[in-house]
């Protein structure tokens, strides 16, 4: 990963289209959002709480958006079309042709990757829009790492604000911070292998919430781990001391053992493995590069890890001893997700497409996905492993049916910088967080649901 240079390298959005249009406050600071590299940055004083105790229930009919009037139809973002010189479509068709991804590694052979890709049908309805809230507000800290959304249930979604960790109830419409990491981090478990350290100013870059266990990475090398039922932080360090040294990825998994694990990928090249009961690191496995992701195997005993290198690589969890090169991609990852059967691992690239190995012949990828318009920075499966969620930078969110072969897909079409997605646990909710100064918010959708000669009929 590149260092933190974003304000100039982010990616560019359709700035002379709205020079040549007359158009309202309101979508200006829509379209500000959207093409200013900092829109991400609160305006507010970056260590005061982002989070107020009530919400005005009042302005809920005109922040959120319901299923009900999505139908009749109000824009799911409560975007004001109907006001503007200029349509939807035409926004998009503009923004489809002037939008600039981020590449790493500029190369000609990425137009040559579209030849490859798998031909998908789109159009499907696997998921429905079911609701739009924004009361509370996904925010990015560093572009090119967008999971910073997790739902440990279908009404529980927590998600990066600024400075704060929200709770987000789908259910009783209402937010909560949970975590405030511009405030001192004092952490309360004593260990003597791996001492705490009292942390402030935090600027959460990555995050992970499984088993009632919230960890969080920062930009400047920390790791805080709070537990979803107490109010005090567990433990907090600082991983590395190296300058650049961001945390940018966390995974939580269950090791063969049974013991729980967590996993952190730093730009120090190296990956760190604690035990998440006593939060000591007894693990560190260093690579070539910077390490921008990795995932661990539903089984606990491969690791999938990518960084700042076309090549991915397959370790072995216990040892860090590479297993397997996925050759393939021309930019460098940052996504990788794997299937709940442990055999086909996905990986997202800066190249704009998502790749899917099967990991019992990792000697090439049997499949290439691309996104319409940047980068894959966040994928997903659902526990079942029906579905897969791929999201790239902004705007576009899709979904393929793994048992079509990964052929049918549903794209969900937005505005706005994609800050993270989850399914909930149970596959029937699927978040997205948006991060926008204007229309940042969490979409929900719905899994849908037919009978068995119905979806026969329909696929």
């Amino acid at each position: 990963m590149a260092h933190f240079q974003f304000q100039n390298d982010e990616l560019e959005y359709v700035d002379n289209f709205f020079d040549m249009i007359d158009f309202d406050d309101e979508l200006l600071a829509f379209s500000e959002s959207s093409s200013s590299p900092m829109s991400n940055c609160s305006n507010n004083d970056p260590f005061d709480s982002d989070f107020e105790d009530d919400f005005d229930i009042q302005g809920k009919s005109k922040t959120d958006t319901t299923a009900i009037e999505a139908k009749k139809g109000k824009d799911m973002q409560g975007i004001p079309w109907e006001r503007l010189n200029f349509t939807r479509d035409k926004y998009r068709e503009t923004r489809l042709k002037q939008y600039k991804n981020f590449e790493s590694v500029p190369s000609s052979s990425h137009e040559e990757l579209g030849k490859v890709c798998k031909q998908v049908k789109k159009g499907y309805g696997f998921y429905d829009f079911q609701f739009n809230t924004r009361l509370v507000k996904s925010t990015i800290v560093h572009f090119q790492l967008r999971d910073l959304l997790w739902a440990t249930s279908k009404h529980d979604v927590y998600l990066m604000q600024n400075h704060s960790v929200m709770h987000w109830s789908a259910l009783r419409k209402r937010g909560k911070e949970v975590l405030n990491v511009a405030r001192p981090i004092i952490p309360t478990t004593k260990c003597l292998r791996s001492l705490p350290q009292p942390l402030s100013r935090v600027q959460i870059s990555t995050m992970c919430v499984k088993n009632n266990l919230l960890v969080a990475g920062g930009f400047n090398g920390e790791l805080i781990c709070k537990y979803l039922n107490q109010q005090e932080v567990a433990f907090s360090t600082k991983l590395t001391t190296e300058e650049n040294a961001i945390t940018n990825s966390i995974d939580m998994f269950q090791s063969p053992s049974g013991s729980n694990w967590v996993v952190t990928g730093n730009n120090d090249a190296q990956v760190r493995v604690f035990d998440a009961a006593n939060f000591v690191c007894f693990n560190r496995f260093c690579f070539p590069w910077s390490v921008n992701n990795t995932s661990v195997s539903p089984d606990g005993k491969l690791m999938a890890v990518l960084g700042d290198n076309a090549d991915c690589l397959v370790s072995d969890s216990h040892t860090g001893k590479v297993v397997g090169t996925l050759k393939g991609h021309v930019d460098y990852s940052f996504a990788s997700a794997w299937h709940p059967d442990g055999q086909i691992l996905a990986t997202g690239n800066q190249d704009t497409t998502c790749r899917l190995w099967d990991i019992r012949n990792m000697s090439q990828s049997f499949a290439t996905l691309k996104g319409r318009m940047g980068a894959i920075r966040a994928l997903k499966f659902t526990s079942d492993g029906r579905f897969m969620a791929m999201a790239e930078p902004a705007d576009f969110v899709h979904i393929f049916d793994t048992q079509s072969g990964f052929e049918k897909a549903q794209e969900i079409d937005l505005f706005g910088e994609i800050a993270g997605i989850s399914f909930s646990p149970d596959t029937e909710a699927l978040f997205v967080g948006v991060a926008d100064r204007a229309y940042g918010s969490v979409l929900e959708f719905n899994r849908k649901h037919y009978s068995r000669g119905y979806l026969e009929a329909m696929f």
